[in-house]
């Protein structure tokens, strides 16, 4: 058998690959839709710079072809086989478009007297399960048009926005929960729950449940400003503890002979850099916007925090030296991408050298690129999964909300008194060692924390879906192409929702 980008193709078909002439070899499952490969997602002249959202369907397309007949004979039904082809061929179609899109304008008067317009966008991908989650807004756009832009013009833009979504109903506990993404946080949610709560949603006790990434006065959680970056940690953890897949790219399983690189040091690359470094893994090079530092002998993640804080740039960190040149190609183990989309393309995936790719950004690997790390037996960590651990724990903050307690509020007494009771019974003749583990261990007896339970949901959560992409890459001999085992695992869930619930007045 040979596999050409995730598709399982005979022997007979490598000659027909040889031609070029891709289509008639593909199995009969690409009749589906119009299959995009790695350099056909958009046109030839733009293949390294597609949009975003066509590299999405792309990928979508090559899990789609590869578990469409998985799909067929696991339908248990009395519809014959054409019948069940055509009911797994119509879902899928469901699936991939984006369902409703929402364009906004308004206009804004801004603190010098210029008038200004400003466009909003938001976008419901699928209705299968509500509410919808996402992103709000990331507020590059706005930097480049208004580089002077007030704090009072950015709330007059955050809470107007907020309105605009409520009129449409794309915004609400249980219709569209947005949250932070670049040049956004706690302050930027606190205004949309604000203005919702005082406006759309002054009936709904549930109202401050509309947005997720508040501040903890305003129904926040603890452990979700670090929670995507410490997801990440824990997406690279789960795979390089694996020896069997670190065997592959010859490398120990463990962090702690591993180097590692960073580009953004904004709130996923700094607590990345900041739980790699706790567990053994060192920082050998971190890139920004206005430049990059470099130290063989590693960058202490705490102090390069503070001296942002300070000065406002990574540039001239003390004990680090300038990376001349792209910091993505640095000399490294573990590669991690955490700033913008289309970071890695045809033109620089050839001088990668890290043999770990974990995609903390969106979308930062082009398709053309990923196939040629296919082809150098890169591992990539894809995005969908790896960058999950904010939407994991907004999701938790939306339950907190809904439920109206924090976590950890109705058992901490309960299992801290039950804890010190079970040390009281024990053997009085092991007093002294028991003390002795009190003194060093004082914390594991008072109960879990509303962080402890966040961060071992969290621990969980990407554990149980690494194992997921593990066994589907296995059960379809993917190799390293963790991606299409993630959108197969994706597919299979969405499609058992769809085909569970059925069509509506159809």
């Amino acid at each position: 058998m040979y596999r050409y980008f995730g598709e399982l193709l005979t022997r007979g078909a490598s000659s027909v690959l040889a031609s070029g002439c891709v289509e008639s070899a593909l199995p009969v499952t690409a009749s589906l839709m119009r299959v995009r490969h790695y350099s056909e997602v958009v046109g030839e002249k733009d293949a390294d710079d597609p949009n975003f959202f066509k590299m999405v369907e792309g990928f979508f397309d090559r899990g789609a072809n590869i578990v469409e007949d998985k799909l067929v004979e696991d339908l248990k039904n009395k519809e014959t086989p054409v019948q069940k082809r055509h009911r797994v061929r119509g879902i899928l179609k469901i699936i991939k478009p984006c369902n409703h899109i929402l364009s906004v304008s308004f206009p804004i008067k801004r603190d010098n007297g210029e008038w200004e317009v400003i466009e909003g966008y938001r976008a419901q991908h699928s209705q299968h399960r509500t509410p919808c989650k996402g992103v709000k807004y990331s507020m590059p756009f706005i930097i480049l048009l208004f580089l002077c832009l007030q704090d009072n013009e950015l709330e007059k833009i955050t809470r107007r926005f907020t309105i605009e979504l409520a009129k449409k109903g794309f915004i609400g506990p249980g219709i569209d929960v947005p949250a932070p993404d670049m040049s956004t946080g706690e302050r930027e949610m606190s205004w949309i729950a604000d203005t919702y709560a005082n406006t759309m949603g002054h009936h709904d006790i549930n109202a401050h449940a509309c947005v997720t990434g508040k501040p903890i006065s305003q129904g926040g959680i603890h452990g979700r400003i670090s929670a995507t970056g410490r997801g990440v940690f824990h997406g690279i953890e789960n795979f390089i503890n694996e020896a069997a897949y670190m065997s592959q790219l010859g490398l120990s399983p463990g962090f702690t002979d591993k180097t590692f690189v960073i580009q953004g040091f904004g709130n996923v690359g700094m607590h990345s850099m900041r739980y790699l470094h706790r567990f053994g893994a060192k920082c050998v090079g971190v890139g920004e916007m206005d430049g990059n530092i470099w130290n063989p002998n590693g960058i202490d993640p705490k102090e390069l925090e503070d001296y942002k804080l300070q000065h406002g740039t990574i540039v001239g960190f003390p004990n680090s030296t300038p990376y001349e040149g792209s910091i993505l190609e640095a000399d490294c183990d573990i590669l991690i991408p955490a700033a913008s989309e289309k970071q890695l393309t045809r033109n620089n995936a050839h001088k990668i050298k890290a043999k770990i790719i974990a995609e903390g950004a969106n979308g930062p690997t082009t398709p053309d690129a990923d196939k040629i790390f296919l082809e150098r037996n890169i591992m990539v960590i894809p995005d969908m999964y790896l960058n999950a651990g904010g939407v994991t724990v907004s999701y938790f903050e939306w339950l907190k909300n809904l439920n109206h307690v924090s976590y950890g509020r109705l058992t901490f007494k309960y299992e801290r008194d039950s804890n010190y009771h079970l040390l009281s019974k024990s053997d009085t003749s092991q007093t002294v060692g028991i003390l002795i583990f009190i003194v060093f261990s004082f914390v594991w007896f008072q109960g879990a924390s509303e962080k402890d339970i966040v961060h071992s949901g969290l621990a969980y959560t990407m554990e149980r879906s690494a194992r997921q992409i593990m066994r589907t890459a296995n059960k379809y001999n993917l190799g390293l192409d963790l991606r299409t085992a993630a959108y197969v695992n994706a597919i299979e869930k969405v499609f058992k929702v769809y085909n569970e619930a059925g069509l509506t007045f159809t």
